[in-house]
């Protein structure tokens, strides 16, 4: 019976430690909820959010892979994409899932496929690849690299879509 007891609990054991070994750290839950307020920042209808959660002196780098033929890469400081961004027409909306987390210290990096959205239409997809800083005001993004490719390119990338509407049935 002593037998039967040990095994039932190394089994269970086995069984548990990879659900505690999922259980994301404080660390890489401020850095979650800093990643979230960005996205939330970007849909608001408040123009000026963005900025409270970027570093003014971070950069941003476009892979746009939209046209296979005429592959580019550009390069914009964040104070020039926002005030950009104030322009941007309402009904922006971004999906990223977040395949990972690296936290060391105050630096961390979130890195996935993501969907943007354009009054409910996939305009483009790809791959996020955002560093985070933390600083005084706590984790800020600081720089980020995106791919761009076509909507018929987001299923095979693994790209999120957005929550079903509900349609009030």
């Amino acid at each position: 019976m002593r037998g039967l007891l040990t095994f039932i609990a190394t089994l269970g054991a086995l069984i548990a430690a990879p659900l505690f070994a999922r259980s994301p750290s404080p660390e890489r839950i401020e850095v979650i909820k800093a990643v979230d307020g960005f996205f939330n920042a970007l849909r608001s209808e408040d123009k000026t959010a963005l900025a409270r959660t970027m570093r003014p002196d971070g950069v941003i780098f476009i892979h746009d892979r939209r046209n296979p033929d005429k592959t580019r890469i550009l390069t914009r400081p964040v104070t020039q994409h926002l005030d950009g961004w104030e322009d941007s027409p309402p009904g922006t909306d971004e999906y990223m899932t977040y395949e990972h987390i690296l936290v060391d210290g105050t630096m961390a990096q979130v890195w996935g496929p993501y969907a943007f959205l354009l009054n409910g239409e996939i305009t483009h997809c790809g791959i996020n690849s955002m560093s985070l800083a933390k600083g005084e005001d706590g984790w800020l993004v600081s720089n980020t690299s995106f791919t761009m490719t076509a909507p018929e390119e987001c299923k095979p990338l693994g790209a999120p879509f957005p929550p079903a509407k509900d349609s009030g049935q």
